[in-house]
């Protein structure tokens, strides 16, 4: 990432210092400049005027070396606030955010599938619920809501279980217009599994490499692709639909949300005829037979597992993550399982990708919406193919 001394750049170069200190923590003036090619002096001006616009915050002085102890600039917490909704085919949740993605509410609801009237209820009153308790300074920094769901939601109707008319009111309904109406802030909206990635990408817990492929274990399997460090979403914005990647089933070529998608569990559980609203809460309270378990793994792994391979094919990941509505004990227990699928596959001629887990969890998706309006207004490369009302 290169800055630009040439006047008329301040917002880019504001930008490019905030995601810098964003990816690598606290960093000293001298470690911008040399990072972007900026000149000292615009460095300084740029971070000044950060720090009094309540976007970066002082670090304790570094010692020890010639001259003056250099002062790291860290984010302010307080410097903004996001908020997410993820509309899933099970549940909704609303999260508030602080400037460095720590989650500072929530509020959830689980449903038998998602109604738009409903929908809108739910975000108006868990975005009351949430922001009432911030004083007026920090509503003010509200930067703005993002929004994750399932496109063309009404053409999922019959795979959960519902009358397709009764999912046939989504296809009328933009409801990213629907909020704007409401608040007072942008409204911006994106696939949820796209979501999910690009939260990875803001929020990891470690140096995320330049390409890697992800999955998001959801009501239905779905994921992202990153390429050059940035999420690619392709014409259409759906570019990474991996649950409908073609791959082999007990009877013959499936799509891989048929294999891999939570949907699975709750087949399984019903045909055992156990309750299954388990599922859609939190996912650390999840207390499943084993039998069921070993049954979804095992092809959940061989198909998340045919689906990298195929995407290798393609594209020369360094690394595959998943991750998922799952508790961290069954991620980790199914990278291992998707490990051990793909070195069985005959790979002849590709480099097989490393496959990790992902290190938000979870909270994802929402997170991932958060960071809808983080990116368009605080970091470089940010989402620009994204709708603002």
């Amino acid at each position: 990432m290169r800055g630009t001394n040439q006047s008329g750049m301040r917002a880019h170069n504001e930008r490019l210092v905030l995601t810098l200190v964003r990816r690598h923590g606290a960093l000293a003036k001298a470690e911008i400049a040399r990072a972007t090619g900026l000149s000292a002096q615009t460095v300084s001006v740029i971070m000044r005027q950060l720090e009094t616009d309540g976007l970066l915050v002082k670090g304790d002085p570094v010692r020890g070396k010639v001259g003056q102890p250099s002062v790291p600039m860290r984010l302010d917490a307080e410097g903004a606030y996001f908020l997410g909704l993820k509309i899933g085919r099970r549940n909704e949740e609303l999260v508030l955010i602080d400037f460095l993605g720590q989650i500072q509410g929530r509020v959830q609801r689980t449903h038998a599938y998602p109604r738009p009237d409903d929908t809108l209820r739910f975000a108006l009153d868990a975005l009351e619920a949430l922001t009432a308790p911030l004083k007026k300074a920090q509503r003010a920094r509200i930067a703005g809501l993002g929004v994750a769901m399932p496109f063309q939601m009404w053409n999922w109707a019959s795979l959960i279980g519902v009358d397709p008319a009764e999912m046939a009111s989504w296809q009328n309904r933009d409801i990213q217009a629907d909020l704007a109406e409401h608040v007072p802030y942008p409204v911006y909206i994106q696939n949820d599994a796209s979501c999910a990635c690009g939260a990875e990408l803001v929020f990891g817990e470690r140096d995320t490499p330049r390409d890697f492929l992800y999955f998001y274990v959801g009501y239905f399997i779905g994921g992202g692709l990153v390429l050059n460090g940035a999420l690619y979403n392709g014409r259409t914005g759906n570019a990474g639909a991996l649950g409908s990647m073609p791959v082999p089933g007990p009877t013959g070529s499936v799509q891989l949300i048929d294999v891999a998608s939570l949907s699975g569990i709750e087949r399984l559980l019903i045909a055992r005829d156990e309750p299954t609203q388990h599922l859609w809460g939190a996912p650390e309270n999840w207390s499943l037979d084993p039998v069921v378990l070993d049954q979804w793994i095992d092809g959940a792994a061989r198909g998340i597992a045919h689906a990298i391979a195929a995407a290798s094919s393609l594209i020369d990941f360094e690394s595959v993550m998943i991750d998922g509505w799952i508790p961290p004990a069954l991620r980790d227990r199914l990278v291992i399982e998707v490990s051990t699928a793909l070195a069985d596959i005959n790979m002849a001629g590709i480099t097989p990708p490393a496959v990790q887990v992902g290190t938000v969890g979870p909270a994802a998706r929402s997170l991932g919406a958060a960071c809808l309006p983080l990116s368009e207004r605080f970091l470089v490369d940010g989402q620009t193919f994204l709708k603002q009302l």
